[in-house]
């Protein structure tokens, strides 16, 4: 089966939201979608030419400053009715995550190796940070029911990405307790 372009409808959803330049879709990628999915510029930008031959998206020329022009991109009603589409369509496959430490892990032969320890420290440590970090965002985005309710979505994938890695975090400190007992 053919993979879809999940960019381009992650692209469509950002400007479903609101008018964005190019560096407003890839800054993006560094905050709130960072949590769940990533692109960077050299993806972003040429699909942004590709959706716009498209007709799915268009921009407008703003002037910043004295002589700076960026490109204000938007939706169009052909893109935003490829993006309900999608939205329409049923999830049917759970998707395997890259995960380069789970990968090295698998290759350790011997519970006795002694890279364990310090892997798993070093994990539990990005883990707990990740956590702390995504509970920050929390309290500063949905400190209330009404914010809760105005971007469910986004509530929903906060609250699941918090509750993945305190189970990560939570597996890591196992792991590395019953290490310590033998």
């Amino acid at each position: 089966m053919a993979q879809k372009n999940k960019l381009k409808y992650i692209i469509l959803g950002l400007l479903g939201e609101r008018a964005l330049t190019g560096y407003d879709i890839a800054k993006a990628f560094t905050a709130d979608i960072g949590e769940f999915w990533s692109a960077n510029h050299s993806q972003i930008y040429p699909l942004l030419k590709r959706l716009e031959t498209a007709g799915l998206i268009t921009h407008q020329l703003q002037v910043s400053g004295e002589k700076l022009e960026k490109k204000v991109y938007s939706l169009t009603a052909a893109g935003q009715a490829q993006l309900q589409d999608w939205l329409h369509e049923p999830t049917r496959e759970l998707t395997a995550s890259k995960d380069e430490f789970i990968l090295k892990l698998y290759f350790v032969q011997n519970a006795n190796d002694p890279l364990l320890p310090p892997m798993l420290t070093e994990q539990l440590n990005l883990h707990q940070a990740k956590l702390a970090h995504l509970k920050q965002q929390m309290a500063r985005k949905f400190s209330d029911q009404a914010s809760q309710i105005a971007n469910y979505g986004h509530f929903l994938i906060l609250q699941h990405a918090i509750e993945r890695e305190q189970g990560y975090a939570d597996w890591l400190a196992r792991t590395l307790a019953q290490k310590n007992e033998h």
